[in-house]
């Protein structure tokens, strides 16, 4: 419930202030009994799930891309644009999932799932045939993974939110986020094994489909018997049984009154601190996206298997998820996050510069140990600017920054993509169709930004930076 009735933030609105107000209210009141339940494993479970799969079905076709074009009868830059058009998907459907997360995770997450299961036959619809495929029916499949995806991926802050306390929320956050890139490791490691010829196109896409079914449903086998292979896309909608939420809140923060959206989308464009974040954030997650879908093409070019690209696609994911692991349980200890943003995004940044060089070594050392190091930080980064973007813009609800970010992020990506492929080397150049501009394009991006994090809470503004929603929660305590 909004703590104003006018879309229009009223003159002289003080985000802050609102925040102050609202902890010393909830601080006060004790008579509330705030606790965790064992039950909300199970919807972090089921939404760690379901991002896994829906990266997983986006970077389906990018670690074989030349297998897949010769199955389809198109170009490379046709099959990105399958890719392309999953990230596209993103922005339009997020007004659409900002207003059902504001309502709670559990309507986000069965959207998610019903577009998820839905998109994935329509794409095999289209890939049935072993001899060739038909594209337009993949595309249309991606779309709707995509549209999926804007439910799914923009939800693990608000379900952290709902149901984890503070020392809590940033692994409760990491691991759904996180899940993302986990799923397109295992597109980039296990699809080149899979496609040995093109024709193996059709069995990937079946494979594929058939995983998202029971994967679901295995998490919730406990409430029946006598399960079989042929219930198992019925049972494909765990979501269902989700509790939409907890019986009492895990802390005072979460019951806070949130703004509404229009206005939380007010307040979101005033504050400089969250510019100064959110700018980065989206570009280096674009840039992530755009280097994870083009990795195969960047390295054929000087000689580079399918296979070594899958697997320098699965060490840039599976390290950073390790490291990330290890980082946000301590991060969420010490509250370390602007430290940490100082830190990583430089790192971050001179891995981009390096990584062009890194194809015309000829070895895979190189590019394993460049794209290890990005992965790490680019990981570890992911849930602390998430974070950040909420504890700043508190009481704003947290699936708008979530939203909006993700929204932003994943349309660059496309963006970023399109750019790529536009400046690919032609046949006449040593190497043919090789990408060095593209990697030049992603570094001067990424270097561009950095100044921008190492800016927050300099100049005066340190009052700017305050842990809104922790401070609800740690008060409360004392």
């Amino acid at each position: 419930m909004s703590a104003h009735s006018k879309t229009e933030l009223p003159e002289g609105f003080d985000l802050q202030e609102y925040s102050r107000d609202a902890t010393s209210s909830f601080v006060e009141d004790t008579s509330v009994a705030y606790r965790t339940y064992k039950r909300r494993w199970f919807g972090l479970i089921q939404l760690t799930l379901m991002n896994i799969m829906t990266s997983w079905c986006w970077l389906s076709y990018a670690p074989v891309s030349s297998k897949a074009a010769t199955y389809y009868g198109v170009s490379e830059s046709t099959i990105n644009w399958i890719g392309t058009a999953f990230l596209f998907a993103f922005a339009p459907m997020a007004p659409v999932a900002m207003a059902v997360l504001h309502r709670g995770p559990k309507q986000a997450m069965i959207a998610g799932a019903v577009l998820l299961l839905v998109g994935n036959w329509v794409r095999y619809a289209g890939s049935a045939q072993r001899s060739r495929g038909h594209v337009i029916a993949p595309i249309i499949g991606q779309i709707l993974i995509g549209f999926g995806q804007t439910f799914t991926l923009s939800a693990p802050t608000r379900y952290s939110d709902m149901w984890f306390t503070d020392r809590g929320r940033i692994a409760a956050t990491a691991l759904p986020s996180l899940a993302n890139p986990l799923g397109g490791a295992l597109g980039q490691l296990v699809n080149p094994f899979w496609v040995e010829t093109p024709g193996d196109i059709s069995q990937m896409i079946l494979y594929i489909s058939i995983i998202v079914c029971p994967q679901f449903s295995r998490f919730y086998a406990y409430d029946y018997h006598n399960t079989n292979q042929a219930k198992s896309t019925i049972f494909a909608f765990p979501a269902f049984f989700i509790p939409s939420s907890p019986p009492t809140p895990p802390g005072p923060s979460a019951e806070t009154p949130k703004l509404r959206l229009g206005e939380g989308l007010g307040a979101m464009t005033k504050s400089l601190e969250l510019w100064l974040i959110f700018v980065p954030f989206v570009i280096y997650v674009g840039c992530f996206n755009s280097i994870s879908l083009l990795l195969s093409q960047i390295m054929e070019p000087y000689g580079f298997s399918d296979d070594e690209a899958g697997i320098g696609g699965a060490i840039l994911i599976i390290v950073g998820l390790v490291t990330s692991a290890i980082s946000s349980p301590i991060l969420g200890r010490t509250k370390a996050f602007l430290l940490s943003i100082r830190l990583i995004f430089p790192i971050a940044g001179v891995c981009y510069l390096a990584f062009i060089w890194m194809p015309q070594t000829g070895s895979v050392v190189g590019p394993y140990v460049v794209l290890a190091i990005l992965g790490a930080a680019s990981f570890s980064l992911l849930p602390i600017a998430l974070e950040l973007l909420i504890e700043w813009s508190h009481p704003v609800s947290p699936e708008v920054t979530s939203t909006i970010a993700w929204s932003g992020s994943q349309l660059l990506g496309a963006v970023f993509i399109i750019v790529s492929d536009a400046l690919r080397a032609d046949h006449n150049d040593n190497p043919p169709d090789n990408m060095k501009h593209a990697l030049i394009f992603q570094a001067v991006l990424a270097l561009v930004v950095v100044p921008l994090p190492l800016s927050v809470g300099l100049f005066g503004r340190q009052n700017k930076i305050v842990m809104r929603r922790s401070m609800i929660d740690t008060q409360s305590r004392t």
